[in-house]
């Protein structure tokens, strides 16, 4: 008997299953990290929807001291010469804080389901908050008349048509962004029901 043969061929099979028990190993610590890294994100993810009809009205102040007091489940608008006011009453039903940072108006009903451009989105001139199963609210505004913004919100506006707004938001560390689509339709008592369309997801794969 080949005693040295022997010995290196036991010697390799024992690397082999070292080898082979190693990476099982790391395989599944690799999917355990993943599962925690998962949970950790969920935990923080915000995800905005409109209020409720029965919450309580939020009271939204602008700059130029105009002020609007909003029911549950509804938004706000209104014009002047000099400036568009807009306002949606909103709830946070994601386990994480929504941090508000920008928002697109579309005069019209928008439903298709292509995702929109952040980088066009209006910056907020500042972060709104919605703690986690707390309502709060979305609020924007156009100043300059000369805007074909402008004078295309004023109109519909004035015109009781439907707005479509696209706001994005994210965690409070500033990732898993996210945007949703609203919708706000005219009511007959001259307020505006504020409805949610679609989700999309910016920082991390679209589930569709």
């Amino acid at each position: 008997m080949d005693w040295v043969t022997i010995s290196s061929l036991a010697t390799a099979g024992g690397t082999l299953v070292l080898a082979v028990a190693t990476f099982a190993s790391v395989r599944s610590a690799n999917r355990a990290a993943r599962t925690a890294e998962r949970s950790l994100l969920a935990g923080l993810r915000p995800l905005l929807v409109p209020s409720r009809p029965d919450d309580p009205a939020v009271k939204v102040g602008f700059v130029d001291e105009k002020w609007f007091l909003v029911p549950g489940g509804q938004g706000a608008a209104d014009v002047s010469d000099t400036a568009v006011w807009l306002v949606i009453s909103l709830r946070n039903v994601g386990n994480g804080i929504a941090v508000l940072h920008a928002w697109q108006l579309y005069p019209g009903l928008r439903t298709g389901p292509e995702r929109p451009d952040a980088d066009t989105f209006t910056r907020l001139t500042r972060d709104i908050y919605i703690a986690p199963g707390d309502t709060g609210f979305w609020q924007g505004s156009f100043r300059d008349p000369s805007r074909p913004a402008f004078v295309e919100a004023k109109q519909a506006i004035e015109e009781r048509s439907h707005l479509t707004v696209d706001v994005l938001y994210g965690d409070y560390e500033g990732g898993q962004r996210i945007v949703t689509r609203f919708g706000l339709t005219p009511r007959d008592d001259g307020g505006w029901l504020a409805s949610a369309g679609r989700h999309w997801n910016i920082d991390l794969p679209d589930p569709r």
